[in-house]
């Protein structure tokens, strides 16, 4: 599997204060990375920077020629405005070609297959003529992972997918995801807050930390003192 992305010796800061330093890592074709870390250490910001909305203060992040703007989708954290969103699942879903679109004033007859497609593919077809303010939270997640796909075709960037939403649909979530990953070989990038759930579905772990961050396979990441503590071994010494 080749390289995506390759990230080297990073540095991000945010209102003037550094978030991150000095972070080395890379993104293959296949790969499910989880990226995990407390509240405030740069979770959103390095995703800025890997989608091209923040440069990067040092480093660099370089793009395989393999791998065009193109082929990247994105599932943004919703906000309460984006819920009560007033369209149709179809319109939602089909916005998502926005990208590819171009000049042309409207989308074409290979667009609205896409978007069709990207429906049946997460099984809302019943969904399509329906508001998309109108539906559950589950539902409206499946709504923008099927737009997500719309966008992106190789690699989709998600962030915090299944904030707010009960321990069945979480679950159906996590599974329609690492189906894409292993069925369709997309590849993944996700942001969570949810540790344990990053472990059991990821390839690779970034945990970003304030003082020393790890990135590497879910099993070294498992066997890390970082990962360890996390788990509650090390937690546990510490509260002694």
């Amino acid at each position: 599997m080749g390289e995506l992305i390759s990230c080297r010796n990073l540095a991000f800061s945010y209102e003037d204060v550094d978030v991150i330093k000095d972070l080395s890592f890379t993104i293959s074709e296949g790969d499910y990375l989880c990226i995990v870390g407390e509240n405030g250490s740069g979770k959103s910001t390095l995703t800025k920077g890997l989608l091209g909305l923040k440069v990067p203060d040092k480093g660099k992040i370089i793009f395989s020629d393999e791998l065009k703007r193109k082929d990247i989708g994105y599932l943004p954290q919703q906000t309460p405005a984006q819920k009560d969103f007033p369209a149709s699942v179809f319109e939602v879903v089909l916005s998502g070609r926005l990208n590819s679109r171009g000049l042309r004033p409207f989308y074409s007859k290979n667009d609205k297959k896409i978007a069709l497609e990207n429906i049946n593919r997460l099984g809302i077809e019943d969904l399509m003529r329906r508001s998309y303010r109108d539906l559950s939270g589950g539902q409206q997640q499946r709504v923008l992972l099927a737009r997500a796909l719309c966008a992106g075709r190789k690699l989709l960037f998600l962030d915090e997918p299944v904030t707010g939403l009960d321990p069945i649909v979480t679950e159906e979530m996590y599974r329609i995801i690492d189906e894409l990953n292993k069925k369709e070989n997309i590849t993944i990038v996700m942001v969570s807050h949810d540790i344990t759930s990053a472990v059991k579905y990821a390839t690779h772990i970034l945990h970003l930390n304030f003082e020393k961050s790890f990135f590497g396979t879910t099993k070294d990441y498992k066997a890390s003192p970082l990962g360890q503590y996390f788990f509650g071994e090390g937690k546990e010494e510490s509260d002694k």
